[in-house]
């Protein structure tokens, strides 16, 4: 079945029982934690679903909504979702470790779910991971397709989540909130204890706050 909501993938996507493969990834910006990307494979009997209205770029939906959201996307679709540590993004850098956790999340979507590859996938931004599909990249690829949307909503919780737990362990940064962003609060929390392991250390202001005492 197919829904006005997927116009955009039609551009795509043309036999009716084609699965829409979309990917994105959060958390470029912060200073501390993980990069985390997923990967939603939409089966067609899951495209006609009410649900789909409320999909949108994980930033511009809810917290609560993408909570229950994400359980629906969870149970309806396929799913895959992976991240990159601390470790591989100082080592890789973030650019190369976001699409490597793209790529992550794409093989773990096919092979939980037991699947063949898609006939292609989205892939939100200018550039694209190395995996074994074609592929299209979607600049704010989140903002005008509903299946690279999901995949936004499921990284943006994961992360949230693991940021969430993290703050239980080192509550000095103000990580329930700002989720490792540099926010006034983080680099206070910076200034008065230091760093941890979870923050990356190739990032200008850890970078500069390790070589200041070093």
């Amino acid at each position: 079945m197919t829904d006005d909501r997927f116009a955009f993938e039609t551009q795509f996507y043309t036999a009716p029982d084609d699965s829409y493969c979309g990917l994105d990834e959060v958390g470029r910006g912060p200073l501390a934690g993980p990069v985390v990307a997923a990967c939603v494979i939409v089966p067609p009997d899951a495209r006609g679903m009410d649900f789909w209205k409320d999909v949108r770029d994980s930033k511009k939906v809810a917290e609560k909504k993408r909570e229950k959201l994400f359980d629906i996307i969870m149970e309806y679709c396929h799913c895959g979702i992976a991240a990159c540590t601390i470790e591989e993004i100082d080592t890789l850098n973030i650019h190369h470790a976001s699409y490597l956790a793209m790529e992550r999340a794409y093989g773990a979507c096919l092979q939980d779910n037991d699947l063949s590859a898609p006939p292609c996938a989205l892939v939100d931004g200018k550039f694209l991971p190395k995996l074994p599909v074609a592929m299209h990249p979607i600049i704010k690829g989140d903002h005008v397709s509903k299946t690279i949307g999901a995949a936004s909503i499921l990284a943006k919780v994961t992360r949230d989540r693991h940021m969430i737990a993290l703050h239980e362990k080192y509550p000095h940064y103000d990580w329930h909130s700002n989720k490792g962003y540099g926010t006034a609060a983080h680099l206070a929390g910076i200034e008065k204890v230091g760093i941890t392991e979870h923050h990356r250390k190739s990032f200008a202001p850890i970078k500069n706050k390790i070589t200041q005492y070093s």
